[in-house]
């Protein structure tokens, strides 16, 4: 049966834009090759038609000058024709990646939506909104703190005018001393009155009187004067 009716080909996968636009691109580089030689051949044509007398070996330059600028022309309308097809194809080609671009955005889109709506199902607002009150509640639980901690103990909240005045005038005079040259904690305090005259005590008694009535073992001495009788 394979040998009557043969085997069936597998259909071959049709070309993508890429291998379209690549053999039109190769197909109009060698064109471009052939209006190159064409040219060239032009130019030595002109050159010869310059040095030849008129007459009927000019006329056969022409001629074949003629001939090489059909086939030029010929050319230059098929690289304009290659030229539009590759336009096209890479209008097709540009369109083509948009839409992939555009699949893959939506696909991403509804998988982020997706999972955004799983995340928004475990977080609440009011959640949200409580938590943000107990935070600004303890921060001012702990401000209070630190101002009760950062009191100064026996420091009097309030002074009157006569104490300023007072404290004032204590720290000119020891400003005023210190001006002298001589600190105040080293000035010599002012003299003391004397109570014994003051009072008209008696002065006490001195050591001298003590150890000329007692001997050395503590006793009183007696007099010589006694003894002697």
């Amino acid at each position: 049966m394979k040998r009557v009716f043969g085997v069936k080909k597998d259909k071959e996968p049709p070309p993508s834009i890429q291998d379209a636009s690549d053999r039109i691109n190769k197909r109009g580089d060698n064109v471009e090759e052939k209006l190159k030689k064409l040219d060239t051949e032009l130019s030595r044509y002109k050159e010869q038609i310059k040095k030849t007398r008129p007459g009927p070996a000019q006329e056969a330059i022409k001629a074949r000058a003629m001939r090489i600028l059909k086939q030029k022309r010929m050319y230059e309308g098929q690289r304009d024709m290659l030229y539009n097809q590759t336009f096209n194809l890479d209008q097709v080609a540009f369109a083509s990646e948009g839409l992939k671009d555009a699949q893959q955005t939506m696909s991403a889109l509804k998988s982020a939506n997706k999972e955004l709506k799983g995340m928004m199902k475990t977080v609440n607002i009011q959640d949200i909104d409580n938590l943000q009150d107990e935070m600004m509640d303890m921060m001012d639980v702990s401000n209070e703190i630190q101002e009760t901690l950062g009191r100064s103990y026996n420091v009097p909240d309030y002074i009157d005018e006569e104490e300023l005045m007072g404290e004032l005038d204590a720290l000119e005079a020891d400003m005023g001393s210190e001006a002298d040259g001589i600190p105040s904690y080293l000035q010599p305090d002012k003299e003391e009155p004397d109570l014994d005259t003051e009072f008209n005590l008696p002065a006490a008694p001195t050591g001298n009187t003590t150890a000329q009535g007692e001997d050395e073992h503590g006793l009183p001495t007696v007099p010589r004067a006694s003894l002697r009788s």
